[in-house]
C-alpha cells in the first residue's frame, strides 16, 4: 500500500466511524432528546481516540513499505531504472568468476654443464688418404708455446709458456698439436702474449688467442682482428686452406704449400679449421695432400682453415681422455713420441686445456681493449 493509499484508507475509516457516531448520536437523541450535551461528547471520545490510532497504523505501514514495485526483467514491462544506464545484451557476458586451473610455477632448470672434450674421428678420401680429425669441444682453452728453437732466443723471458708444458697447465691438458712453417721461410707472422716477435701480415690465414683463451680463425686485414678485438697470440700461416665452407682453389695446387721431404706431393701434412660453433678442428695425416686435407675439414665442417706445418718430423698431435691424464700419440704413425711436448720442443705448438679447477665449464668472456 502507498503512502496516498494509507491516507485515503484512513478517511474512508474515520469518515465511516464518524457516520456510525451521528447516527448513535441520532438514535440516542431520539432516545433522550433532553439529554446534557456535555455526555454526549464524553461518548464520543472514545471513538475518536481509536479512529486516531487506526489512522497512526496505516501511516507506519505505509512508510515501511517500498515505494515502487519493478518488475524482473525477464517478465513483461521488467527492466532497469531509468537512472541506471542500460546494457546491450550482445556485450554482456558472464560475471567473472575465479579461475580454477591452478598453474604451478616455473621450476629453475639447469642447463647441462658442457664439458671440454676432444673427439678424434678418421676421414678417408677419394685419393685414399686417411685424415685424422680432431674437434675440440666445450669450453675448452688454447694456449700458443714458444719453442726452443723457433721462435727460440727471440721470444725467450719474454712469454711465460715456453717449450714444455708443465705444471697447472699440465694438470689440465687435454691435447697438444704442432703450430705451421719456421718464421724464418716468410709464410706469416707472430705474437705471443702481447709480444710481436715476427711481423704480422695482411692476407695470412691468422689463429688468433684472446687473453682469455678462447681462440678463432680468419684472414689477418680482413675482418681479423676486429676493431677493439683482444689479441694476445697470434700464429699466421699462408693463404687459406679452406673459406665459406669450401676447399679453396688454391687448395688443388700442391705446390703452393711448402716444400715437402723428397719433393714429393704426398706427405704428413697437418691443418686447423673452425666450425660454426667456434669449435677448433685439427686434422693431419702422416701421407696425404693438401686438398685432401682441406676436403676432410669441410667434410667435417670447417667453414675456415690454414694449413700447419709438414712433413714427417712436425705433424704431430698427442691427446689425454682427461684433463691431465695420460697422453697418447693420436695421428697413426706420426714420428714423435706421446711426450715431447711435456719434455720440451723445438719449434713452437699449441695446448688445448681444460679451464682451471673450481672455475664454472662456461666459455670465458672476451676481454676488450684498444690494439696500439
Amino acid at each position: 500500500m502507498t503512502f496516498g493509499g494509507a491516507l485515503a484508507g484512513g478517511a474512508v475509516a474515520v469518515a465511516t466511524l464518524s457516520l456510525g457516531g451521528e447516527q448513535s448520536e441520532r438514535t440516542g437523541g431520539r432516545q433522550c432528546r433532553d439529554g446534557d450535551v456535555g455526555q454526549r461528547k464524553e461518548r464520543m471520545m472514545p471513538r475518536f481516540r481509536a479512529v486516531s490510532v487506526l489512522v497512526c497504523i496505516c501511516i507506519t505501514a505505509a512508510c515501511s513499505s517500498p515505494s515502487t514495485v519493478t518488475p524482473a526483467a525477464s517478465q513483461a514491462g521488467g527492466g532497469k531504472a531509468a537512472s541506471t544506464p542500460a546494457t546491450s545484451p550482445s556485450r554482456a557476458g558472464p560475471a567473472p568468476r575465479a579461475s580454477t586451473d591452478a598453474t604451478p610455477a616455473a621450476s629453475a632448470v639447469t642447463a647441462p654443464v658442457p664439458m671440454p672434450q676432444v673427439i678424434i674421428s678418421h676421414v678417408r678420401t677419394g685419393d685414399g688418404s686417411v685424415v685424422t680429425v680432431a674437434t675440440f669441444g666445450g669450453p675448452v682453452q688454447y694456449m700458443l708455446h714458444n719453442g726452443s728453437a723457433d721462435p727460440g732466443p727471440a721470444a725467450a723471458g719474454l712469454v711465460r709458456a715456453g717449450p714444455a708444458v708443465t705444471g697447472a697447465d699440465r694438470q689440465r691438458l687435454l691435447a697438444v698439436f704442432n703450430g705451421g712453417f719456421k718464421l724464418g721461410v716468410g709464410a706469416g707472422g707472430y705474437e705471443q702474449e702481447g709480444h710481436v716477435i715476427s711481423a704480422l701480415g695482411n692476407g695470412f690465414a691468422s689463429l688468433v688467442i684472446d687473453r682469455s683463451g678462447r681462440a678463432r680463425i680468419g684472414v689477418w686485414g680482413s675482418g681479423v682482428p676486429a676493431p677493439g678485438e683482444v689479441v694476445y697470440s697470434v700464429r699466421q700461416n699462408l693463404q687459406p686452406l679452406v673459406a665459406g665452407g669450401q676447399p679453396t682453389p688454391a687448395a688443388a695446387d700442391w705446390g703452393l704449400w711448402g716444400a715437402t721431404l723428397g719433393g714429393g706431393e704426398y706427405v704428413a701434412r697437418s691443418a686447423l679449421g673452425q666450425n660454426a660453433s667456434g669449435d677448433l678442428i685439427y686434422a693431419a695425416s702422416m701421407s696425404t695432400t693438401p686438398a685432401d686435407l682441406a676436403d676432410a675439414l669441410a667434410h667435417s665442417g670447417a667453414l675456415i682453415a690454414m694449413e700447419l706445418d709438414i712433413n714427417p718430423e712436425w705433424v704431430q698431435l698427442d691427446t689425454a681422455r682427461t684433463p691431465g691424464g695420460p697422453i697418447t700419440a693420436a695421428v697413426p704413425g706420426q714420428a714423435r713420441p706421446a711426450d715431447q711436448y711435456l719434455v720440451g720442443w723445438t719449434r713452437d705448438f699449441i695446448a688445448v686445456l681444460a679451464p682451471p679447477a673450481g672455475s664454472q665449464a662456461t666459455a670465458p668472456p672476451i676481454r676488450w681493449r684498444p690494439r696500439p
